[in-house]
């Protein structure tokens, strides 16, 4: 719970609200020097006394992301703003604006990334990197990736009224082209390739004219480049996009890290025939053995502790026909984890369990691995710890969990420690119209962000 602090200067009244959660704080009385001397004052308290006095302005943050979502907004509450598209060039003159309002000098980098830069007062720091993404999928919602750029900047703009000077610079950055395949944070990491640029995206444009459009160069993508060291901490507030929160009453996702995932296109070979004139004894059914493939997959990915899944999302039959017995079908196969060790050995078992079913129903499996792996990424414990006890601070309840979807954030971790806050979906929907936090919830996780910030600028 959150206390009053009396040893705040004069000008700074707090009024709490529930639980202790959000604190507003009204800055009267501070009018030319006055307001830096008492800013200096606030900037040269400990930690734990800046920290009990946190700002969030909830009105401010709540109407920025309906601002945001009316670039691309549809008429079923949705946000229709895929990278590249005209929808999402003219919502980064918005972002510009806002930015620029919060003190943040912005910058277009290489890969089109929109970042805006806030000094410290340190010396040589390292950069403290907050944000997200703000385009969407095709007829998706208003808080995937919206919700981490907003807060980020509310965080900085909180930092800028109360005159609180950080030892790092701050940066908040709007990631390129997140739902297409992490195109601005591989740039940043360093995992770009050329062969990415030529991708066509869902505007049209291919990911190298989607750039140019930007602002960016991708003649000049090294430029982009972090190298390790450059980056103290990358701290990402996100949407859960999952249920887990919601259905255990939890207020907040301390992120473990963002899992690994690996793909298979899976081929089961039989032969096709006359279904009304090929006994059952005698046929060589593939859909069959792609039938116990699939219950063989659930089962395998079921029996092991943990959170991880498989998925058989995708099955073809050839030749199709009602009055022909599948001779060939293509499937996927699909397993994510926090452990790249489990993922191999849930696969080493569902190979196994495959050439049991090829003898038993005379076909023939194989896999050919897609070359679209995602190592895990795993968050920073120190990250962690700091965005427990944030959360600890304002009286939320929270719990450690992985997070299922990708992000950009699990580029980041190739160069820098991640932290990653989770705040509950509504019903667990997400990449929807019908995505939805709660208002409460969606300032309850910048007021973790914000508290996250200030003890690591304080402590790393």
């Amino acid at each position: 719970m959150l206390r009053a602090d009396r040893s705040l200067p004069a000008g700074l009244r707090s009024a709490f609200v529930g639980r202790g959660r959000v604190v507003f704080v009204l800055m009267l009385g501070f009018l030319g020097g006055a307001f830096h001397t008492a800013a200096a004052l606030v900037s040269d308290m400990p930690i734990e006394e800046v920290i009990s006095d946190v700002t969030i302005n909830r009105d401010r943050l709540l109407e920025r992301i309906e601002r945001l979502a009316a670039y691309g907004g549809t008429s079923d509450g949705g946000v229709h703003r895929v990278a590249f598209s005209r929808e999402d060039i003219r919502s980064r003159d918005y972002l510009r604006e806002i930015m620029r309002e919060a003190g943040l000098e912005t910058t277009v980098d290489a890969a089109g990334n929109l970042i805006g830069r806030r000094g410290g007062s340190g010396g040589d720091l390292p950069v403290i990197l907050l944000g997200s993404h703000t385009d969407t999928v095709p007829h998706g919602g208003k808080y995937d990736g919206a919700l981490g750029v907003l807060a980020a900047v509310e965080c900085v703009q909180c930092l800028k009224e109360r005159g609180i000077a950080t030892r790092h610079p701050v940066e908040v950055v709007v990631f390129t082209d997140e739902e297409g395949g992490l195109i601005g944070s591989r740039a940043l990491a360093g995992t770009m390739t050329e062969e990415a640029l030529d991708i066509v995206t869902h505007s049209g444009l291919r990911v190298g004219e989607g750039i140019r459009a930007l602002g960016g160069d991708p003649d000049s993508l090294p430029g982009a480049v972090r190298r390790p060291g450059d980056i103290q901490a990358y701290l990402e507030l996100h949407i859960e996009q999952g249920g887990v929160l919601e259905s255990r009453s939890l207020e907040i996702g301390v992120v473990a890290g963002i899992v690994g995932i690996q793909h298979w296109n899976v081929t089961v070979e039989g032969a096709a025939n006359h279904a009304g004139t090929t006994p059952m004894d005698e046929r060589r059914d593939a859909l069959l053995g792609a039938a116990q493939f699939v219950l063989a997959v659930n089962r395998i990915v079921r029996e092991e502790p943990g959170t991880q899944v498989g998925t058989v999302g995708r099955i073809k039959a050839e030749p199709g026909a009602p009055n022909v017995i599948p001779g060939r079908v293509t499937m996927s196969l699909e397993i994510r984890d926090l452990s790249g060790t489990k993922i191999d050995a849930l696969f080493s078992r569902i190979n196994q369990e495959a050439a049991g079913i090829s003898e038993r129903t005379g076909t023939r499996i194989s896999f050919d691995d897609v070359d679209d792996e995602a190592a895990p990424a795993l968050t920073d414990t120190r990250l962690q710890r700091i965005i427990s006890e944030s959360s600890e601070e304002l009286g939320l309840t929270h719990q450690v969990m992985p997070s299922g979807a990708g992000h950009d954030a699990q580029e980041i971790a190739r160069i820098a420690p991640i932290g990653m806050v989770f705040v509950p979906s509504v019903g667990g929907i997400s990449h929807s119209p019908r995505e939805y936090t709660k208002d409460k919830d969606v300032v309850n996780g910048a007021a973790v962000l914000f508290q996250a910030l200030l003890r690591i600028d304080r402590t790393f």
